[in-house]
């Protein structure tokens, strides 16, 4: 990880052009390659960046930072204020708060929430591109796969779609249902699992716990 704090201008030629006029900002070059130029403000989110694959020549003060597609972000340095390097090591991973995994054991618990005559097969059915968090029977037999978030976001809807793709390839399961679970599941990810037939359901996690949710009130 290499940190630069300097006052530079920055220029990006590619699909569009944009230009960021001279000022003191901060260059994060990571050992992936990648180089962002971020200012005292908007938190995580860089002004511009390029992402790996792509390549930094150094000529002095100016830095041409380039892809394959031949994008360039060009960094027109004036003064350089710090400058850090700094092996990180390994990244060993996110570490959850262990919501997802507890609504994954409670789901499994109270299994008829998904419907009645539901009945649990197991928990972390191991497929060959990973675990699907619960495989279940419906009323009428049928195998139902269930992936369970906190947030439901597109990328899960992408995920469980990836699993049933897969189980439906088993004779002896297929044909399999999907239901995506979560406490909360953006629009865009009812919209995309409901338009591939994916049954969306709001998890109560209180309620799953068997106590009463308190929110919004005063006593």
């Amino acid at each position: 990880m290499r940190l630069v704090i300097a006052r530079c201008q920055v220029d990006y030629a590619g699909r569009l052009t944009a230009h960021l006029p001279m000022a003191t900002r901060l260059l994060l070059i990571k050992a992936d390659g990648s180089v962002s130029i971020h200012s005292d403000d908007r938190a995580y989110k860089p002004l511009n960046w390029m992402s790996p694959p792509c390549w930094l020549i150094e000529d002095g003060d100016i830095w041409t930072v380039q892809n394959k597609a031949g994008e360039k972000l060009v960094i027109s340095i004036e003064e350089r204020l710090e400058e850090l390097k700094h092996e990180l090591g390994a990244e060993p991973g996110l570490v959850k708060d262990g919501v997802e995994a507890h609504l994954q054991e409670l789901l499994a618990e109270h299994i008829t929430t998904l419907g009645e005559g539901y009945s649990l097969i197991r928990r972390e059915y191991m497929t060959a591109i990973g675990p699907v968090d619960i495989l279940c029977r419906d009323a009428d037999g049928g195998t139902v796969a269930v992936e369970i978030k906190r947030r439901g976001e597109i990328d899960g809807v992408e995920q469980l779609t990836r699993y049933l793709e897969l189980l439906n390839r088993d004779p002896l399961l297929a044909p399999v249902q999907g239901v995506y679970a979560a406490q909360l599941i953006k629009p865009q990810a009812r919209t995309l699992a409901e338009d591939r037939g994916i049954r969306c359901l709001t998890l109560d996690y209180d309620k799953l716990r068997g106590t009463e949710s308190d929110e919004f009130r005063l006593f």
